[in-house]
C-alpha cells in the first residue's frame, strides 16, 4: 500500500479559518483597503498574449533588488513567503537535524520544517511575549540547521532586538537562522543586508500586508549570495505566475499609496491601544502563562494587536461579527488561551472598529470586571 513518509504522516494539520468571511475583515493581518489603484489599473489591461506567455522571475527581481537596495544574485522571488520559509527548510534541513523556532509564532515554520524529518525544538517566550534570547542560545548544538524567527512576531506583535538576532546568527554558523519580516513596513526595523556580515542570514519579506497583495502570492527572500545560488536551486523557475509579476513594478511605483496605508495602520495601532487603556486593559507586565481572568494587551510592532479577554474571549468574537467585523480567536496558539488578535489598517476601517470594540466592551461589562 502506498504510504506517505513518516514526517508527512505525523504533522499537524493547520486549517486557517478562511471560510464564511463576508464583512470587515481584522482577522487576517490582511490590509483592510486593498492594492494600489496603479495595480487595479495593470489588471485591467492584461490581455489573453500576456496570460499565454510563460512567467519570467528574473524581470521582476531586477526592479524589487533596486527597491530594496540589494543586487540581484541576494535575492529571490517567491510564491508568498511560505514558499521562502519552505525553500530554506527543503535546502538546509534533513532527518536527524534540529530547528529552533520560538513560540506562539507562525504555524509554517513548525510545518515545513517538520515534513524534512528535522526535529522541530519550540522555545516558549519569556515574559510579555519577549524574545528568549538566552533560551535560543542555550538550545543551539551540532544538530542545530536552521533558526527561524518572525520579526515583528505573529500572533503577539512583539520585536526581537536586531543585535540579538545577530548574537543567535554568529553563535550557530553551521545554521540558516531566517528572519521573516512579513511586518516589516509597520515595525521601520530590518536586519536587511546582515548577510553580508553572517552568511548563514536569510531575511524573507512579502507583498500580502503594506501592499495589500495577498491574493497574487508574492514573496521575497534575501540572504547571501553563494548561499541564495544554492536555494535557487529548489525553486521553480516558474513560482511566480505572470499576473503577479505584471503588477508588481506598479505596486512598487506607487510608494505615496503604500506609505499612507501604513501611518494610517500605526496610526490606528496606537488609537486601539490607548481605547484599551480606557477600558482598564493594561499593557501586560506578567507572564503570558499568569492569571487567566486578567484583561491585558501586549504593545505591538505590526497590524495588528493581541490582547487577553478571559472568560470573553469567544463572546467578544461572536459579537464582534454580529457587527460584520471579523476578529480572530488565537487561543489554539502557545500561551494564547483567550486571547484575540485584531488587525488595524485603513483610518475608516479602524473608526468602524473603535466604535464596535465600545459598544461591545460595553454590553460584556469589560470595564467592571477589569476594574476589579
Amino acid at each position: 500500500m502506498l504510504r506517505a513518509r513518516e514526517s508527512i504522516r505525523s504533522l499537524k494539520e493547520y486549517h486557517p479559518p478562511l471560510g464564511d468571511r463576508e464583512g470587515l475583515r481584522l482577522d487576517f493581518n490582511e490590509n483592510t483597503q486593498g492594492c494600489s489603484p496603479r495595480v487595479l489599473e495593470r489588471l485591467r489591461g492584461l490581455n489573453g498574449e500576456a496570460l499565454a506567455k510563460y512567467p519570467v522571475r528574473e524581470k521582476g527581481e531586477v526592479v524589487v533588488a533596486t527597491h530594496l537596495g540589494v543586487f540581484t544574485d541576494e535575492l529571490l522571488l517567491t510564491n508568498g513567503t511560505d514558499e521562502a520559509i519552505h525553500l530554506v527548510c527543503e535546502t538546509y534541513l534533513q532527518p536527524g537535524q534540529e530547528a529552533i523556532i520560538v513560540v506562539p509564532t507562525f504555524a509554517m515554520f513548525e510545518i515545513y520544517a517538520a515534513a524534512t524529518g528535522a526535529q522541530v525544538i519550540s522555545i516558549p517566550a519569556g515574559q510579555d511575549f519577549t524574545f528568549p534570547t538566552a533560551s535560543v542560545l542555550d538550545a543551539i548544538n551540532e544538530r542545530t540547521r536552521l533558526i527561524a524567527v518572525a520579526n515583528p512576531n505573529n500572533p503577539t506583535g512583539t520585536f526581537a532586538p536586531l543585535s540579538d538576532l545577530m548574537e543567535i546568527a554568529r553563535a550557530a554558523p553551521n545554521a540558516a537562522v531566517l528572519v521573516d519580516e512579513a511586518y516589516f513596513e509597520f515595525s521601520g526595523e530590518t536586519i536587511a543586508h546582515a548577510w553580508r556580515e553572517v552568511p548563514n542570514l536569510f531575511v524573507s519579506r512579502t507583498f500580502s500586508k503594506a501592499y495589500g497583495m495577498a491574493g497574487l502570492r508574492i514573496g521575497v527572500l534575501m540572504g547571501d549570495r553563494d548561499q541564495m545560488r544554492i536555494v535557487r536551486r529548489a525553486s521553480s523557475p516558474y513560482n511566480l505566475n505572470s499576473v503577479a509579476l505584471a503588477c508588481l513594478p506598479d505596486a512598487l511605483a506607487d510608494q505615496e499609496y503604500v506609505q499612507k496605508y501604513v501611518a494610517d495602520t500605526i496610526e490606528g495601532r496606537a488609537q486601539l491601544e490607548h481605547e484599551l487603556h480606557k477600558f482598564r486593559i493594561t499593557e501586560s507586565t506578567e507572564s503570558h502563562g499568569g492569571s487567566t481572568d486578567k484583561l491585558r494587551f501586549w504593545p505591538s510592532r505590526a497590524n495588528f494587536v493581541l490582547m487577553h479577554l478571559g472568560e470573553n474571549c469567544k463572546s467578544f468574537v461572536a459579537k464582534m461579527r454580529e457587527r460584520g467585523i471579523l476578529v480572530r480567536d488565537r487561543s489554539a496558539d502557545y500561551g494564547c488561551k483567550d486571547c484575540v488578535r485584531i488587525t488595524v489598517g485603513a483610518r475608516e476601517h479602524n473608526d468602524r472598529l473603535l466604535s464596535a470594540l465600545r459598544e461591545v466592551f460595553t454590553e460584556l461589562e469589560v470595564r467592571e470586571k477589569a476594574g476589579r
